[in-house]
């Protein structure tokens, strides 16, 4: 059975050309390996219910980042109940640190990068101590962006990973980079949904370059999803997405523990 877009869905070509990229990768005897990483956790929500419950429903692994400084008990037991969620660490505390007119940043050169990484190892300590082998020492940067100071002193810091956004660089840091290539929100404006064409063509352009060889093949294509900012739309692509691809016999969604794990992650 190959991946389709449901009969009340919107204009079809993007989901066709998603098919195509699929059975491209069977035809070749390839699996394309995906995964799933949803930002900005701190408690919980009926928003982050829905997300876990459509992780689970899908059996696609949730990896959540987690904002250390602000995250509250009441995660905990929601965490440890779902059986499909990791948690990663989301920055520290999610404060824009950038003079304007620069682009927002938490981990970026405007402060001292000793400075930035004892507030990172801080939130490490914070979600060990709450999530225990649950949280994986794996960075996501706010807004996706960090200095290569502070990337570069992430291991010393207590950091075996790393999680942006666009295809990796394997030079970026001396650890392992797994990032995330379709953002389904418009958030430039209003937060709106991208729109499928947008969204799948994000999807087939990363797993086309994968098995093309433009990119590192090895690096699993990532949805990234924010469960607090979706508009109605966006979740039912979400949700048609990760419905078809588990549909796909070239698909293999990936548990951020398991292919972090898999690079050299202990």
């Amino acid at each position: 059975m190959t991946a389709t877009a449901p009969s009340d869905s919107p204009p079809r070509a993007g989901w066709d050309a998603l098919t195509a990229e699929l059975d491209a990768w069977a035809s070749a005897g390839r699996t394309a390996t995906l995964w799933w990483r949803d930002d900005d956790a701190v408690a919980p929500t009926p928003d982050l219910d829905r997300m876990i419950a459509l992780s689970i429903e899908t059996g696609a692994p949730l990896a959540l980042a987690v904002i250390p400084a602000g995250v509250t008990d009441a995660l905990v037991p929601v965490v440890d109940a779902a059986p499909t969620v990791t948690v990663l660490q989301h920055g520290w505390s999610h404060t824009d640190h950038a003079a304007p007119p620069a682009k927002k940043a938490e981990l970026g050169a405007d402060r001292p990068a000793a400075a930035v990484l004892a507030e990172l190892a801080e939130g490490r300590a914070v979600l060990d101590r709450r999530f225990g082998p649950r949280a994986l020492p794996v960075l996501v940067p706010p807004w996706n962006r960090i200095a290569p100071g502070v990337a570069a002193g992430l291991p010393g810091a207590g950091f075996a990973g790393l999680s942006v956004f666009g295809p990796r660089r394997v030079s970026t840091v001396n650890m392992m980079c797994v990032n995330t290539h379709i953002d389904p929100v418009a958030w430039k404006d209003g937060k709106r949904f991208m729109g499928d064409a947008e969204s799948l063509g994000m999807a087939v352009a990363h797993l086309r370059a994968r098995r093309l060889g433009a990119v590192d093949a090895e690096e699993p294509t990532g949805l990234l999803t924010h469960h607090l900012a979706m508009d109605v739309e966006t979740w039912a692509f979400t949700a048609r997405f990760l419905t078809a691809t588990r549909r796909h016999p070239a698909v293999r969604w990936l548990a951020a523990e398991t292919l972090f794990a898999a690079e050299g992650l202990r």
